[in-house]
């Protein structure tokens, strides 16, 4: 027979030694997810929080750091006139590319990008020659910063976004095994424990009773056996002190 429990927690189970077993293999299991969980969301949750504080101090640098690089472009504009065209001749690739790694924390793969330089820059050299040369390096200059810092927000946005994701998935699961998994295998847990002594009780009564039945039918048996015996004739030893004296007058008269 099936055990049915009302409720949220309704299982369909026997209630046997092996099923309990399994409850408390899954109960432990389920104990040992949570704590690793955990421990797991803690040290994410350490992480984004370091990540945050950076990433509220480079957004908070990236405006000056952008208003500076605005600035030394309309002064080289200003100093060299229109630098567009010669800068686009210059200019036949790209000379900062950015180059992804991973970091591992507790599992969850963060991208990391970094700057990686190709190539070489003396085609630029030359910009700038009639005039205004020192304002167009120095807007170079201020602009590689600002693709520094570009390259490092970038780093710390995603890692933001995906620890975040990570995070929520994780709270879900610790909560989900904390309130929804870990009651219900308690609860067939204890159904289960309950219904195997209600079992080994009623077993109990019933040899008591067996017990009590088997008594019984052998103390009327013994009184039947003794009333039997009682109501058997027994010889007695006048009758046979008789019997041998009238066999003595029969051999005198013979």
């Amino acid at each position: 027979m099936s055990i049915k429990m009302s409720g949220k927690n309704r299982i369909n189970i026997f209630p046997t030694r092996m099923a309990l077993t399994t409850m408390k293999q899954k109960l432990k299991g389920a104990i040992t997810g949570h704590s690793l969980l955990k421990k797991k969301s803690d040290a994410l949750t350490v992480r984004f929080r370091a990540i945050l504080s950076k990433l509220v101090e480079n957004k908070q640098t990236m405006g000056t750091t952008m208003r500076e690089a605005s600035f030394s472009l309309a002064a080289a504009k200003y100093a060299a006139g229109d630098i567009t065209p010669t800068v686009l001749e210059n200019v036949s690739s790209a000379v900062v590319r950015v180059k992804m790694a991973t970091d591992n924390v507790a599992g969850v793969h963060l991208p990391v990008f970094t700057k990686n330089l190709e190539g070489s820059s003396n085609s630029q050299e030359l910009t700038g020659l009639s005039k205004g040369g020192q304002q167009i390096h120095k807007s170079r200059d201020t602009y590689l910063k600002a693709i520094d810092a570009l390259i490092e927000l970038a780093s710390l946005q995603t890692a933001f976004i995906t620890l975040d994701d990570v995070i929520r998935v994780t709270n879900r699961r610790v909560n989900a095994i904390e309130y929804v998994v870990k009651p219900r295998l308690e609860n067939t847990v204890s159904y289960i424990i309950a219904e195997l002594d209600e079992s080994e009780r009623e077993e109990f009564y019933r040899l008591k009773k067996v017990q009590g039945k088997k008594k019984k039918d052998m103390a009327i048996r013994e009184k039947e056996k003794a009333e039997r015996l009682a109501a058997t004739p027994v010889r007695s030893s006048s009758k046979v002190e008789n019997l041998v004296e009238a066999e003595d007058d029969d051999l005198l008269f013979k």
